[in-house]
């Protein structure tokens, strides 16, 4: 298949009017063809009118059409075979095995959120029936329902080409709920890009959906994402990133005279506990599964465990001399884009440099670009609650160990860290009540907390949470993978004493 390089507004193809962009194999550094020209401020406003026209057409549609849609994009994504991953190859550095994995997880998640449209129970209806002879005042017919909020603009991210970019999941969630959308594609893979907007248009045109149901825009900078986030026309963001990049948004998003929600996942460094008996039980296998857990995708995952806390023992003691053994001999990998290796280098050596902070490890080296060496670090608690920037995250396969000389300590650090996607608890059964004491500080700091396991994986279902307090996510209420994903792109509305002709389809049910 050949790349054009052309925007999607609507159902048409357009060149770009602004400066190009190009997508960079990080493994040799080499440019890419073709250049993929951005797009003007009057094409970004096509865009959203395009959307803001099709919202009605959109959300009154029935939802067995909104289904077939979502279903169609899978099956469009699929068809275009290795074409998809090769090319993802190239603007990434990621294996085939990875990128064929994510395209899985991103055509299940579509099939997912195509099923929750069928079933209709996204709409939350509640049904209060009028009570005209109660006392000592009647009660009106009163009826609630969610509705879509309006069109949406998403930004791809781009640790995750495909299942947090185009198609992913805030697409598939916006789309789901009945919102239009306009997409910004990630400048570190707009080839990626274009085949998975081209299979959404497609899909569009083979179920018949309205026009401007989605757009793909291009663009470096800021210029594209302010101007669809100041357009009145969208009703909300989707946008996965730096905490840099997020706050922006936030603050374009607070800057309109109508303000509209971001919801933004941004940073975590995912602390594991390794309780006592767990630790000593289990030192070897702990270590070698946090190593695992650390260096996969080069550490390229928001859900990556940059932060070990354990209580000081000879365990822990073991615990660090067997992952800096293993992390010593391990290879450096290639990161997704020179600018996240170079924000690595700079992260990795401001942690260095830390008061208080001991070095353990450092991968092997190696003469090719944009490759991260797996660095490890030690550094008491003490020194880490009186030095902030130590939470701060550092995007790759980075981790930092916290010596706790008791359970008061833990305490403290949990209780200082600031809001994570997610918290890993490794634990046996002596360590129960040590660990019932933590679960509610947990519980506060964590959209997720995992039992025995590693946080580098997060499953497509309806009970994920893929969220969490401030910075991890602009908005604790929402998670950005599962199916309770849709709920952050629909409001409810009552309907009071409405005529029945009036009522919308689900809220007629039981009326009479």
């Amino acid at each position: 298949m050949t790349l054009n390089a052309q925007l999607l507004l609507g159902s048409r193809a357009a060149s770009g009017e602004a400066a190009p962009i190009y997508g960079i194999n990080p493994a040799t550094n080499e440019r890419l063809e073709p250049g993929y020209a951005g797009a003007s401020p009057a094409q970004v406003a096509e865009a959203c009118a395009l959307a803001d026209a099709a919202f009605e057409p959109y959300r009154h549609g029935s939802l067995a059409a909104r289904a077939a849609f979502l279903d169609a994009i899978a099956e469009q994504i699929l068809s275009l075979g290795n074409t998809l991953i090769e090319r993802a190859m190239l603007e990434t550095g990621l294996p085939r095995a990875r990128l064929e994995g994510e395209r899985a997880r991103t055509v299940g998640q579509l099939r997912l959120f195509a099923e929750v449209v069928r079933t209709g129970d996204w709409q939350g209806v509640r049904i209060d029936p009028a009570q005209p002879d109660r006392s000592p005042l009647p009660r009106a017919d009163l009826r609630l329902q969610y509705i879509p909020l309006g069109p949406v603009a998403v930004f791809g991210a781009s640790n995750f080409p495909l299942a947090f970019s185009v198609a992913g999941g805030d697409t598939a969630s916006a789309l789901a709920a009945g919102c239009p959308v306009v997409v910004k594609a990630h400048s570190a893979h707009p080839g990626t890009s274009e085949l998975v907007g081209r299979a959404v248009a497609a899909a569009a045109r083979e179920t018949e959906m309205p026009e401007g149901v989605f757009s793909l825009t291009y663009g470096s900078g800021s210029i594209v994402g302010q101007a669809l986030v100041a357009d009145p026309r969208i009703k909300a963001v989707g946008f996965t990133g730096s905490q840099a990049g997020g706050r922006a948004l936030l603050a374009a998003a607070q800057a309109r005279p109508e303000p509209i929600p971001v919801y933004a996942e941004m940073s975590s460094i995912n602390p594991m506990l390794l309780l006592p008996t767990a630790l000593a039980n289990r030192t070897e296998t702990l270590a070698s599964g946090f190593v695992g857990s650390l260096q996969l995708g080069a550490g390229q995952f928001c859900t990556n465990p940059g932060l070990i806390l354990g209580l000081d023992s000879p365990r822990l003691d073991r615990f660090a001399e067997l992952v800096t053994q293993i992390l010593t001999q391990a290879e450096a990998q290639t990161m997704l884009t020179p600018g996240i290796h170079k924000a690595y280098e700079e992260g990795v050596n401001s942690l260095s440099r830390a008061e208080g902070i001991k070095s353990l490890a450092t991968g092997l080296g190696s003469t090719d670009p944009n490759r991260c060496q797996p660095q490890l670090f030690r550094t008491t608690a003490l020194h880490f609650l009186a030095n902030e920037p130590l939470q701060q995250e550092v995007f790759g396969a980075c981790a930092l160990i916290v010596s706790c000389q008791d359970e008061d300590e833990l305490v403290m650090v949990i209780t200082a860290l600031e809001g994570q996607l997610t918290a890993t608890v490794h634990m046996d059964e002596p360590d129960s009540e040590l660990a019932r004491k933590l679960l509610p500080l947990l519980e506060r700091k964590a959209g997720r907390v995992l039992f025995n396991g590693f946080p580098t994986g997060v499953e497509v279902c309806h009970a994920m949470v893929h969220g969490g307090p401030w910075p991890a996510t602009s908005d604790s209420r929402t998670t950005s993978v599962g199916s309770a994903a849709i709920q952050r792109f629909l409001r409810p509305v009552c309907y009071q004493d409405c005529p029945p002709e009036l009522l919308p389809e689900a809220l007629q049910v039981g009326r009479y």
